[in-house]
């Protein structure tokens, strides 16, 4: 494992296929208040690095080196794999000098390219806390805090023709994507039950008119009776893998 001094705190590179280290010292090392991505699915697409945020509280007595990290898991605490990320820490933020009470602030940079990641990454993890302690022992625990990691979703829409009579027929297609996490694409998601919503001109949120699965090609499609004037969507609300996404508004003036 390699790390690095920064301003502020340490940087520490964990690797998706790396065991989490044996011979932890388990006792006198509490982890609390632990906050990662606001309790959000962490949703990463094929190129853009992502930078997730998280709070935790630690607690000890005990002799420790700096660079006390939470980092998500899965499998065993002692033999399971971590999430390859880059970990940014803050120093302690005393709470209590007595006590030992430790604030943290942290930020995990998780990049898609990096060639320790990949699709198999998508699903349930869990969250582990450590400290490093004297004697080169360390204390890891379990902080009860699950994570989804989540593949992008792209969701596209047109509606045609623009503008429409009243009462005569507007086709609404689309196309619903999801980001290869081996390939570095985004590649069609087949399959999908894809909500089509509409906002009628003057009005403040959207309705689900019906419900449409995206083709082979992830393509969607479907015809309305054009009534009004007003915004059409589609939404794909994601899965335990894939995050939720909606296209933008395609707006029909209807005479």
């Amino acid at each position: 494992m390699g790390s690095a001094l920064v301003a502020g705190g340490a940087a520490i590179a964990f690797t998706a296929v790396s065991a989490v280290p044996a011979g932890a010292a388990e006792g006198g090392v509490s982890f609390s208040n632990v906050k990662v991505n606001g309790g959000k699915p962490i949703v990463i697409g094929v190129k853009e690095e992502v930078v997730v945020h998280a709070t935790f509280r630690m607690t000890t007595k005990l002799k420790h080196d700096p660079g006390v990290v939470v980092f998500p898991y899965r499998g065993s605490l002692e033999s399971g794999d971590q999430l390859w990320n880059t970990i940014e820490n803050s120093d302690c933020k005393v709470v209590n000098r007595a006590k030992g009470i430790c604030d943290y602030e942290e930020r995990l940079y998780i990049d898609p390219r990096h060639y320790d990641f990949g699709n198999e990454d998508a699903g349930a993890w869990k969250t582990a806390g450590r400290v490093w302690l004297a004697g080169d022992k360390h204390d890891i625990d379990d902080v009860k805090v699950p994570l989804q990691i989540k593949r992008a979703t792209r969701v596209t829409v047109n509606a045609s023709p623009e503008p429409v009579r009243k009462g005569r027929t507007l086709t609404v297609t689309g196309k619903v994507t999801r980001a290869n996490w081996d390939t570095h694409k985004y590649q069609a998601y087949a399959g999908r039950t894809v909500s089509l919503q509409f906002k009628a001109a003057g009005a403040k949120a959207y309705t689900t008119v019906r419900k449409v699965k995206s083709d082979r090609t992830g393509a969607l499609r479907t015809t309305v009776k054009a009534t009004r004037s007003g915004a059409w969507r589609w939404v794909y609300y994601g899965n335990s893998t894939s995050g939720a996404k909606a296209s933008s508004g395609d707006y029909v003036v209807v005479r």
